[in-house]
């Protein structure tokens, strides 16, 4: 079983924070899932548009600045599970499963 960490800093000027919500801003989740979407394409080489998300749990908000840790990790039913966590928080989580038409 392959274990794939990464850190990312949520930029304060992130595009998505436009409107979601003034005043108080949180990540949308489609923003979650893209990077989990793409961190898997780039460890385990498939193009872009092979994963497609089979489950997801969105548990707590983040936001601007926030340092979010990637989890993900394969052998979960021929695909990957990931959790997004926020320090001691854990913020989604879900698998993902290769596409197939």
């Amino acid at each position: 079983m392959a274990v794939f960490e990464q850190t990312w800093r949520v930029p304060s000027d992130h595009p998505a924070f436009a409107g979601h919500f003034p005043g108080h801003p949180i990540v949308p989740g489609v923003v979650l899932l893209d990077w989990a979407l793409l961190l898997a394409q780039a460890q385990w080489g498939l193009p872009g548009g092979a994963w497609q998300v089979a489950q997801a749990k969105f548990l707590s908000p983040c936001g601007p600045d926030d340092a979010l840790v990637f989890t993900l990790q394969d052998g979960v039913r021929s695909g990957l599970s990931f959790m997004v966590r926020c320090g001691d928080r854990d913020v989604a989580s879900g698998s993902l499963q290769p596409w197939t038409p």
